[in-house]
This record gives C-alpha cells, sequence and structure tokens, in this order.
C-alpha cells in the first residue's frame, strides 16, 4: 500500500465522532482515536481482509465503538469513504464517489 487518503465527508464523520468523545471524556476520545488509527493500520496491513458491503467497496467493523470503516482500494491505495455510526442509515455514503 502506498497511501491512505479520506474522501472529505468521511474525515467530517470521524471530526464529528471525535468531538462527541471529546465532549464527554478526553481519554474516551483518546480510545477512539488510537482505535481509528489501529483499525486503518490493519485495514492497510491487508486491505483484502474485509468483506465487500457492495462491488467496489469493504467494511471493516470496529468492536469497542460502534462504526464501520468503509473503504475501497484504488491501485495501490485506500481510499476511507466513511466512518459510519452503525445507527445511521446504510448506505449514506453512497454518493461519496
Amino acid at each position: 500500500m502506498d497511501k491512505v487518503s479520506f474522501h472529505s465527508g468521511a474525515w467530517i464523520d470521524y471530526q464529528e465522532a471525535l468531538d462527541w468523545y471529546d465532549a464527554r471524556s478526553a481519554r474516551a476520545a483518546a480510545g477512539f482515536q488510537a482505535a481509528i488509527n489501529a483499525a486503518v493500520d490493519r485495514i492497510v496491513e491487508a486491505p483484502q481482509r474485509w468483506p465487500l458491503c457492495d462491488d467496489r467497496h469493504r467494511m471493516y467493523i470496529m468492536r469497542r465503538y460502534p462504526f464501520s470503516i468503509v473503504y475501497r482500494v484504488e491501485d495501490d491505495d485506500v481510499y476511507i469513504i466513511a466512518i459510519a455510526h452503525s445507527s445511521r442509515d446504510a448506505g449514506y455514503w453512497d454518493d461519496r464517489s
């Protein structure tokens, strides 16, 4: 893998979640941030490991936090489409190219 990039909407998803945790506890926010970083590292390590959720996107389901990372692989890059909370409507990120 050469690089990881975030769709602007995925970055907003992440920032909003991080802000939510930070408003409750700096420790919770740090834990969320570490969990996202670890998840991205695991995705980069073996991007084909996680299942397809449609014809071109894969989904990494986080264990400790109610979020999934939706991503796709383009050439040798990982493109993160959404940091999706489990209570959001499925596919809200469909229009993110």
